[in-house]
């Protein structure tokens, strides 16, 4: 044998005995799997079937997500005086600037200008020293009512079969797997816990030194399609003036990621924190943030398709928005009935018309693709029933705006 070969055939036999000790137990009645110390060099390995993928998060103080927030927030004020309101909020933030445009038609009365300054404040941008604060920002209005023709093929006028149609053409795409407990990608779940314990930190005072804006970034091992470790983090936060790079560093290493991470957390995982040094300007100030930016953070972290669409400022008529938290729904109850360890599930709209044009079902050879295409399609996607099912015209959508669409506990489309 070529000695090329019986070195690549010496190291593959023993990444083979690496990997077997590696492997995270799972229990027979859970699905959550237990992390394993993962080193350094392993992380080289010659196994083709290991790769490595990562999903970010940013915090609701980052520019889009501020936007979002406000956004959504103005959707929630209409919905809880007007259920049928129909909103279509979009927002910009560029230092003292903020801007409010899009098309509302709703019987109720929304004062657009508190409702932005609340939010705002509630994020934490206060300090009255920085160009973008909750006091000092103007507010510019753009706002008309919905254009008659939308009206009328998703309420006036309805489909010929006497249905609600879809408020726009389009895909959505929704996602499970069982790598974590909440079915959601373990990258993108990590990476918001991260981001969900400095605000929480932030807010609470137990670190007075940090500031609203921040993003995190999480790295996992993969052997196959599970999961065996988190490779690397990288945390970037803005902070006040009067604090030291390295205990920014020792926080994040030492007392946030332990927290963050469980059983994921080990000695080996590499940080990178703050790369670009000083972060003392953050949020619109010194970025400008836009509405509907943040879809691949708003979803699964890169871990599925996405069809495009934004979900924040849109009520639930939009169908980019709440037949993409259905696709969600059904995809975690084709895992839950055990028909599938992962899946993917797309559809499609016509403007005006209630019957998706399409439903596809990819199980990813994690199950019978057969079984849980039927099952699928014992759900009705019609918008309506979407809406009535998922009680999608409450106002809950400032809950959905950071951190993830997906995986947090309380949302109808997480049962």
């Amino acid at each position: 044998m070529p000695g090329g070969l019986l070195l690549s055939g010496l190291l593959m036999h023993a990444n083979e005995e690496v990997l077997a000790s590696m492997k995270p137990k799972q229990d027979e009645h859970q699905f959550q799997l237990t992390a394993q110390q993962v080193k350094a060099p392993n992380l080289l390995a010659f196994d083709l079937r290991q790769y490595t993928f990562t999903s970010e998060s940013v915090s609701e103080g980052h520019p889009d997500k501020v936007c979002d927030y406000i956004a959504d927030s103005i959707l929630d004020a209409h919905l809880a005086k007007d259920p049928h309101a129909r909103v279509a909020c979009e927002v910009l933030c560029k230092g003292s600037n903020v801007i409010l445009a899009g098309e509302i038609s709703s019987a109720a009365g929304v004062d657009y200008d508190q409702i932005a300054r609340d939010a705002i404040r509630e994020v934490g941008y206060t300090d009255p020293t920085q160009e973008f604060n909750a006091d000092g920002v103007r507010i510019q209005q753009f706002i008309t009512a919905q254009a008659p023709e939308i009206a009328r093929g998703i309420g006036d006028r309805i489909d010929p079969g006497g249905e609600q149609g879809a408020g726009d053409q389009g895909i959505m795409f929704g996602y499970a797997t069982d790598e974590t407990p909440e079915l959601m990608p373990l990258p993108i779940a990590l990476a918001h816990r991260l981001g969900q314990v400095l605000a929480r930190d932030r807010h609470a005072g137990v670190e007075p030194w940090l500031r609203p804006d921040a993003k995190t970034q999480v790295s996992v091992l993969y052997e196959g399609d599970r999961p065996i470790g988190v490779s690397s983090i990288l945390v970037s936060t803005q902070h006040s003036p009067d604090v030291d790079r390295n205990y920014i560093l020792e926080y994040v290493t030492s007392r946030l990621a332990p927290r963050a991470l469980g059983d994921w957390y080990s000695d080996h995982i590499l940080f990178t924190v703050n790369p670009a040094g000083s972060f003392l300007q953050g949020g619109p100030s010194a970025d400008c943030g836009v509405t509907g930016r943040k879809i691949i953070v708003d979803t699964y972290g890169g871990s599925a398709r996405h069809g495009g669409g934004a979900f924040s400022g849109k009520d639930p008529s939009k169908v980019d928005r709440s037949a993409a938290y259905f696709c969600r729904y059904v995809a975690r109850q084709v895992v839950l009935h055990g028909l599938a360890r992962r899946v993917e599930i797309q559809v499609a709209y016509a403007i005006g018309v209630a019957k998706p044009v399409s439903v596809k079902v990819d199980t990813f050879g994690t199950g019978d693709a057969r079984e849980a295409e039927e099952f699928v399609r014992t759900f009705d996607f019609r918008p309506a029933a979407i809406i009535e099912r998922l009680n999608l015209l409450c106002p809950i959508y400032r809950k959905t705006t950071n951190y993830g669409h997906f995986g947090k506990p309380g949302q109808s489309w997480e049962v």
